[in-house]
Order: C-alpha cells, then structure tokens, then sequence
C-alpha cells in the first residue's frame, strides 16, 4: 500500500506532534508498505521518513519540486522531481492509495483539500486520514461539512475525510484500510 503522507516541513515542531510522526513512519516500514511524501529533508517529512527506514521500509518516494531539490532528503530510496508544487501535488494524488494528513502549515491544508478536491472528481474512494491533533482541522472539517451539505455540493464525499486525535487512534485506521493492494 502506498500510504502519501501530507505534513509540516518546520524543524521547530513540539515532541508530541515529532511522535505522531514517528509511530507513522514505523507502521509504514513495520507493515511493508510505501512511503510518498514531498520528499523535503525537513520537520514531519523527514521525521517520518527515518522512522519509515529505521524500521525496515524499502520505499520511501519523494517527490520534489525542482526548486527545492537542493532540499531533497536522502532516505528517498526515490526521488521524483517535480516541475513544481501543484505538479507535485497531481503526482503524489496520481500514487497515492491512503493518504495522511499530519499538521502541518499553508501547504499542508493545500495538500490536503486539492486531495479531496481530486477525490471528488474522480469520485474516487482512497481514504483521507486527518490527525486532527489539538483540534488544529476542526474549523476546516466543520467547513467541508458544511460545504458537502449545502445546495453548492454535488458530491457528500466533500465531507469524508477521516479525523483522527492521536497517533494511536491513527494506526488503528490505518489497520482498518483494506483497498486490495500492498
């Protein structure tokens, strides 16, 4: 399963949220599955990543906008550069079969709601997994909610990303993800 992980790139981040991270990381390598993420040696990107090798994950893809390939992380056992971030975006949506929502800044909620937005239209099913850590994704959930059930909306999917509290809480719907795939 290729699990597309959305998250902070900031160095400067508290240790509950670096643990979020890395009990991601360690399930993705513990489990066998794929790592694809932005691909940034950086923050959340990076913390999951190396939790992902030191665990025995033998696919860890990045996914880089040109721009910052002087950025780019080495534990990438692949590195795709990207001509830039919404390329980047069509890519990591293009490989993704579950996709995590960390927190994470500007970009992340970019990530994330143009993940849905893909979702919508292709009226896909791939689940979107949200650690809504200190409730940091409440407004916005509540907006998407409200959005799926306005007279705007053709589509309920609007409001089906997953939320999720904790790291723990996290894995177990990761477990629960059965898509056909490995």
């Amino acid at each position: 399963m290729k699990i597309v992980v959305y998250c902070s790139a900031n160095n400067k981040l508290p240790q509950e949220v670096l643990d979020i991270a890395v009990a991601l990381g360690r399930w993705i390598g513990e489990n066998g599955h794929t790592l694809v993420y932005g691909g940034v040696n950086a923050g959340l990107m990076h913390v999951s990543a190396m939790a992902a090798h030191e665990t025995g994950c033998e696919s860890i893809v990045g996914i880089v906008p040109e721009f910052f390939k002087h950025r780019a992380d080495p534990l990438c056992t692949e590195l795709v550069l990207a001509r830039d971030l919404n390329h980047r975006k069509a890519m990591l949506v293009e490989r993704g079969d579950v996709f995590v929502v960390l927190p994470g800044g500007l970009g992340t909620i970019d990530e994330w709601v143009s993940t849905l937005s893909t979702l919508v239209v292709e009226d896909s099913d791939r689940p979107i997994i949200v650690v809504n850590h200190d409730n940091m994704y409440s407004s916005l959930a509540q907006q998407l909610d409200n959005t799926a059930q306005s007279q705007f909306s053709r589509s309920p999917r609007i409001a089906s990303s997953i939320l999720v509290n904790n790291a723990q809480e996290l894995i177990n719907k990761l477990n629960q993800v059965d898509i056909g795939c490995s």
